[in-house]
């Protein structure tokens, strides 16, 4: 029986479907918000923890993703938007984006098979609590904001790693298929690649929680949301007058992440610009050119 409500909830439901139950729980549950009735209720539904919490990230993960690649079809589609385009000479073709779409969904269903039946596990062996009401909002932010920054180190870290000698070669170099990226080519990667930066993702979150005994896995599947709507806005390839990082400059975005593919090299950061700041490797012509006169003014000085 589920961990969120005892059978009290499927009272009087000889055969309850979702809708029922859902029903159930808006009805008798008056002191949740919609969110935690929603949440207590796919739980009560399911009555297997272990199944509910694994087909929920599954569910979330791709829903999410696809959904968010969708809006980003369209504006490649219509011609308008090509104005804001980074690299307006390059609009996949739909048979770059079908098959990318099929790689993407295969490397999807293999590689999160396993998790469905062991993230429930791990949860409850970390004290990570699944149970309603959910924390309130400003923990919740607090730690979305130190996972962003934690993941963005090891984001730049990791894929600089990346760029170097047969991590390139045999690894890292599938991502680099498409010079100007697409929403869909996000997660376009080698399977060691996609385990290795998402690790970032995922593993911060299960070491504070290992560390704090004090997480919730709404926040968790929430940081998981954001950060995919992050990474295929970065692929996307538009930088509109709206775009977050005119508003903080130091946001990434997709006109940080396009140079990268655009020239192979710098701009290694996930969602901030900071990394690639402090240790110089801020990527196009203009950076290099920069660098490049740097290290002939220090020459020059040694020379005097």
């Amino acid at each position: 029986m589920t961990e969120i409500f005892n059978s009290t909830v499927l009272e009087n439901l000889t055969s309850p479907s979702l809708v029922q139950v859902t029903k159930n729980v808006f009805a008798t549950q008056s002191q949740l918000n919609v969110l935690e009735k929603l949440w207590a209720a796919w739980y009560a539904y399911m009555q297997n923890d272990t199944l509910a919490t694994g087909l929920m990230f599954f569910l979330t993960h791709e829903l999410w993703y696809f959904g968010r690649c969708l809006p980003w079809y369209i504006i490649d589609k219509t011609p308008y938007f090509r104005k804001w385009k980074l690299q307006p000479n390059y609009i996949p073709s739909d048979k770059e984006q079908w098959e990318c779409l099929k790689a993407v969904l295969r490397d999807h269903l293999w590689l999160e098979a396993a998790p469905i039946w062991t993230f429930h596990p791990l949860c409850k062996s970390l004290g990570i609590k699944v149970t309603v009401p959910f924390p309130a909002l400003h923990t919740m932010l607090w730690q979305w904001a130190l996972f962003f920054v934690l993941e963005d180190m090891w984001h730049y870290w990791a894929h600089r790693l990346f760029h170097y000698g047969v991590f390139y070669k045999y690894i890292h170099k599938k991502h680099h298929r498409y010079a100007a990226p697409f929403g869909l080519s996000a997660e376009y990667a080698h399977p060691l690649e996609v385990v290795s930066l998402g690790a970032g993702t995922v593993g911060f979150p299960i070491l504070y929680a290992f560390i704090t005994h004090d997480l919730h896995l709404f926040t968790i599947t929430c940081w998981v949301i954001f950060r995919l709507l992050q990474a295929v806005d970065s692929h996307a390839g538009y930088d509109f007058p709206w775009s977050l990082h005119h508003f903080l400059p130091f946001w990434a975005g997709a006109e940080h992440h396009d140079r990268h593919h655009h020239y192979f090299i710098g701009n290694y950061a996930s969602s901030f610009r900071w990394w690639d700041f402090v240790m110089d490797t801020e990527a196009g012509p203009i950076k290099k050119a920069e660098r490049e006169g740097r290290k002939k003014s220090k020459i020059s000085a040694k020379n005097e």
